[in-house]
């Protein structure tokens, strides 16, 4: 499968099979995502692989604002917490800021690092969805996160019980300018 192909066949899946995921795809899966780009190579995404009980808890206590969020981990055999060391990414060494965007690229590691994750999962034939509706002071706590680290997202990942169209895209005119 090329980029391209990778990129426009992913679809959000939202409903699964109960077949488990296998430890050792999954380990495949991570290590294509470590190839994520990151602020100077700060590397900070964490993967949690949550199945079982504590991934039910989370589907039920931590999705209160958004009940079909747990709707969805409940049906996926496995769930994977991503998180991020906190204050590398956007950050020199003496703890300031790089950019006026202060802390913000944390998110946009994360945000990087959770696409090449569910790219790399979909070529491997693995459903998944991002989530970022979840209640994450809970989540980290249920994870028993360490202080120094944040629970960013939450995507459900398993083979697919559903085969979405992709939905219309805006023209390219809509999204591009030239200056």
């Amino acid at each position: 499968m090329n980029a391209k192909d990778c990129i426009k066949g992913r679809r959000s899946i939202r409903r699964f099979q109960t077949t488990p995921i296998d430890h050792t795809l999954l380990s495949e899966i991570i290590e294509t995502a470590s190839y994520a780009p990151s602020w100077k190579h700060t590397q900070i995404a964490r993967y949690i692989a949550l199945e079982g009980d504590l991934k039910d808890r989370i589907a039920s206590e931590c999705t209160e604002s958004w009940p079909n969020n747990g709707k969805i981990i409940q049906s996926a055999p496995m769930l994977i917490a991503v998180t991020i060391i906190k204050n590398r990414s956007g950050f020199e060494r003496d703890g300031s800021f790089s950019t006026a965007r202060e802390d913000g690229w944390q998110m946009f590691d994360a945000g990087i690092a959770a696409q090449t994750f569910c790219l790399a999962a979909y070529e491997q034939g693995i459903g998944s969805v991002i989530l970022g509706i979840f209640d994450e002071a809970k989540a980290a706590s249920l994870l028993e996160l360490p202080e120094d680290r944040d629970v960013i997202a939450l995507i459900p990942i398993g083979y697919p019980d559903e085969d979405p169209a992709a939905p219309k895209r805006k023209p390219v005119e809509d999204l591009l300018s030239f200056k």
